[in-house]
């Protein structure tokens, strides 16, 4: 027989009233996976989740267990409120732990969001007596330095990570809005591009090596610079840049020097100004601070307000300023009517020291300053003659920054073949650069390049002392660990 109306609207309610019941049942079974950073948003209120971290701090009390969870995505924590029955002796600073309930809206104004945890799993256990960092303290640089295969769970550490990670993605951005094409230039190369000889050179391990016998047949060596091969593409792309790892072989232990470290390198064609390439240096600086203070603010803030304060003054200054240029010349010039008493000379023809970089900085207003047209021999064989007298100079270009000194360093390529070649056979390198003397034979441009170091950046922005703090494994001489 055929159901009446209401008897039809009963069925549905009923089917109605199951499939949520069902639907409710399933989300218990499966709460959505979400990180810190996601969970704070707010985005998932009043859903079944599951957050994934390590505990920063636990506080039992009578009714409940109160835990920071933290992974990384975030500098805040999130607060998870679990029921007493919920809690381990286990459960301490430093464990790693899934968790999973309802996320609330918090009662307190210093968290936007808690979670009600209705499940807490121990993934990884930590004896709080054991390790080195300690809750609701906080440790400095040099201490946490000591760890380098744990100072990432550090608030400090954490911070620079996503600020290094934030910073790099700025960089990419620049140069992707500005068209340059990215180029992955080796690591293992046969040149010298600096013409230092500070060089680890690379060979099979003894037990693979034949007797007299190179792998590639010829020396090779960890890549001191990207320049050169940067240049050879640049003979067909306009604007090219590389970021990557380079190598020094330094025997120092300084605060400013590492063996491994990070470059960012720029090549454009078509130019013979210096002020095409310091246009470049100073919009790619701002462009990425403001990237970064507008997309780290907690992470720079923490830096700013406990590890470096003060330092955001100085920081917001560089950004209201266009920076200054003056010549090699000049800046001789302002170190000899100087009072102050250095400890390397300051002649016409030497080379600006630390001491003498951090002073004309300083004399600029505290910040960053171009430098250009240093003496011709002190600069490498690839740099462009001006052919000025009675000074020989090369249009080269540094930009010294607070608190480091110099953190680029560019110059036009000397693009004129018989000029080229006669520097080349003046330093006993025709032969080994033959190559680079076909860059000028087949289809040569003026062109020009710098490089910027990317550690020294960071240390520039967050005002970090030591260069070994603002790289996640620092390699200097007698250390590489891990």
């Amino acid at each position: 027989m055929f159901q009446s109306a209401a008897e039809t609207l009963s069925v549905a309610l009923t089917v109605s009233r199951a499939l949520l019941s069902n639907s409710r049942h399933y989300c218990k079974k499966t709460p959505t996976v979400l990180r810190v950073s996601e969970a704070l948003s707010g985005a998932e209120l009043g859903t079944n989740v599951k957050v994934q971290g390590w505990v920063r701090s636990v506080r039992p009390q009578k009714a409940n267990v109160f835990l920071h969870v933290n992974d990384g995505s975030s500098l805040q924590p999130l607060q998870i409120v679990a029921g007493p029955e919920l809690n381990d002796p286990l459960l301490t600073f430093g464990s790693a732990v899934e968790v999973t309930g309802i996320l609330r809206k918090s009662p307190h104004q210093k968290q936007p969001v808690e979670l009600e945890a209705d499940h807490v799993h121990i993934v990884g256990q930590c004896n709080p007596v054991d390790f080195p960092f300690k809750i609701k303290e906080r440790h400095g640089l040099e201490y946490i330095r000591q760890f380098p295969h744990l100072r990432c769970r550090t608030n400090a550490f954490s911070s620079l990570l996503r600020i290094r990670s934030e910073a790099t993605t700025a960089i990419h951005s620049y140069f992707k809005e500005n068209g340059f094409v990215q180029i992955h230039t080796p690591i293992i190369t046969s040149n010298d591009c600096e013409g230092a000889g500070e060089l680890f050179q690379v060979e099979p391990s003894a037990s693979e090596n034949h007797e007299n016998e190179n792998f590639f047949s010829v020396p090779a060596f960890l890549t001191v610079s990207g320049q050169l091969h940067l240049e050879v593409i640049s003979g067909a792309f306009s604007r090219v840049y590389t970021f990557g790892p380079t190598f020094r072989a330094e025997n120092s232990q300084s605060r400013r020097h590492l063996a491994e470290f990070y470059m960012v390198e720029a090549e454009v064609s078509f130019t013979q100004s210096l002020e095409d390439l310091i246009k470049v240096m100073e919009d790619m600086f701002r462009s990425t601070t403001e990237h970064v203070l507008a997309h780290c603010a907690e992470d720079v803030n923490l830096f700013h307000k406990h590890v470096t304060p003060g330092h955001r003054d100085i920081v917001d200054a560089v950004l209201k300023k266009r920076f200054p240029v003056i010549t090699y010349s000049e800046a001789i010039d302002i170190l000899n009517r100087s009072s102050e008493k250095f400890a390397f000379p300051t002649d016409w023809g030497c080379d600006l020291q630390t001491e003498h970089e951090k002073y004309l900085v300083k004399h600029c207003g505290n910040i960053p300053v171009f430098v250009t047209d240093y003496p011709y021999d002190l600069k490498p064989f690839y740099a462009r003659d001006n052919q000025d007298n009675p000074e020989h100079t090369a249009a080269a270009v540094d930009l010294l920054v607070p608190g480091v000194g110099e953190l680029c360093g560019g110059s036009l390529r000397e693009e004129r073949l018989d000029l080229l070649r006669a520097r080349l056979q003046e330093a006993g390198l025709e032969d080994t650069y033959s190559w680079y003397l076909d860059l000028r034979r087949f289809g040569s441009v003026p062109h020009g390049g710098f490089g910027l170091g990317f550690e020294r950046y960071l240390q520039c922005i967050l005002g970090v002392d030591n260069i070994k703090d603002v790289i996640p494994f620092p390699r200097f001489s007698h250390s590489c660990l891990l």
